[in-house]
């Protein structure tokens, strides 16, 4: 493709015109792989082509852009990877989507490469400052969610390069929070990809977030709790990702997993609840310009066949694409260029706290988790259902709800 008009016109085959994303035609999957692609394109464009530093805006209003552009590019990669991985290594039918998935596939490897290079004018930074853990802790986990296309096609020395990344985030001592997990994910990956690994900062991870569990189906983000997503955006979704894969590895923290997914399996339920019969959902907390990606744990559930009852799969496609419509398609989300704006719904740059710039938006990918699903599956092949607020706010009859 030489440009973004010519990209788009491609995509238009699977029933995805970028100038009528509501057409009625058009299937749930079909618009979910187009917002995929919307958030994808830019990054992995241009990173692949060692463009990145020199095309990607860096919006930070209340925080420093010059301090935020040490780390705001490793934000964009592993953010949007984590939430593409599962699509990246779904075992797709021969079709559009298919090629679509081929060539980002093949994009995100040279974006990695790129990324990981010494000699690359992209060449990120992994280990200076203390943001680079955060994102080495998500470009381990989408290395977690797609090992074979993100680790194993890599050629020899950017799987060298990739290793040796990961490992340079070590000398990053992580806060007393969700931050632990990222120290413990990066371990997780590089035991995946064959490297040793440092099992002591995978079972304090483990076991501290063990103390912090409040109860519910909700840990505390440390010692306290905080009214926020971090619960979705990092903290539940990371214990399952480490304590899934690492168990092939050590089986020190398997009897872990069981309580794990079942408080997981809570909070998605709480999370499905929470979404409005119009698709919004309340803009508590910090990091609400993460926007969509509140809702990673509900996404994951899915993606895992681990949605608790009375939930069904294609009830909560219909709620998450109810969300994205919502998050992702006011005006004002993406600048003229395609890349994301700071906002909730729409560009609300004073909603960004100092930490947050361009790159941290890419979180809100992590919605898209179930598109590693085969399109077969009861979450894309059932018929619509109405999620839990929309059946409830019109007067139906609904089970009631409880606590673990």
């Amino acid at each position: 493709m030489t440009n973004r008009r010519a990209f788009f016109q491609s995509v238009a085959g699977l029933g995805m015109a970028a100038a009528a994303p509501q057409e009625a035609s058009q299937t749930d999957r079909s618009y979910w792989v187009r917002m995929l692609a919307r958030l994808a394109d830019p990054v992995l464009r241009n990173l692949a082509a060692g463009t990145l530093r020199q095309n990607m805006p860096v919006e930070c209003v209340t925080g420093n852009p010059a301090d935020r552009r040490k780390y705001t590019h490793l934000e964009a990669l592993g953010r949007l990877l984590a939430g593409i991985a599962p699509w990246l290594e779904a075992p797709l039918d021969p079709g559009a989507e298919r090629d679509l998935q081929q060539q980002y596939a093949g994009l995100a490897r040279a974006a990695i490469r790129s990324a990981t290079d010494p000699k690359s004018p992209d060449f990120l930074n992994f280990h200076e400052g203390g943001q680079p853990l955060v994102d080495c802790g998500f470009l381990a986990q989408a290395v977690l969610r797609a090992p074979n296309e993100l680790s194993k096609k890599l050629d020899a020395g950017t799987e060298r390069n990739l290793a040796a990344a990961l490992l340079s985030s070590r000398v990053i001592t992580p806060g007393f929070n969700n931050w632990l997990l990222f120290a413990a994910t990066v371990e997780a990956a590089l035991a995946v990809m064959g490297e040793r690994f440092d099992a002591m900062r995978i079972d304090y991870a483990v076991r501290q977030h063990q103390q912090w569990y409040v109860g519910d189906g909700v840990y505390g983000d440390g010692p306290r709790f905080h009214w926020d997503y971090y619960n979705s955006f990092v903290i539940q979704p990371m214990l399952l990702d480490v304590l899934r894969n690492i168990a092939p590895h050590a089986r020190n923290w398997e009897s872990l997993l069981p309580d794990t997914l079942a408080r997981a399996r809570r909070y998605a339920a709480i999370q499905e609840r929470l979404i409005s019969p119009e698709g919004t959902f309340p803009a508590v907390g910090r990091s609400i310009t993460y926007r969509s990606g509140a809702f990673q744990v509900l996404a994951q559930l899915a993606l895992l066949g681990e949605l608790p009852a009375p939930l069904t799969g294609a009830r909560v496609r219909n709620a998450l694409t109810a969300v994205i419509r919502r998050t992702l398609e006011a005006p004002g989300t993406f600048d003229k260029d395609g890349w994301l704006t700071v906002g909730f719904c729409g560009h609300q740059p004073h909603l960004g706290e100092s930490y947050i710039s361009t790159g941290s938006l890419y979180l809100s990918a992590v919605v898209l988790l179930p598109l590693g699903l085969r399109a077969t599956d009861g979450f894309w092949a059932g018929p619509p259902e109405d999620w839990t607020a929309r059946r409830i706010w019109r007067g139906e009859d609904a089970t009631a709800d409880h606590a673990i």
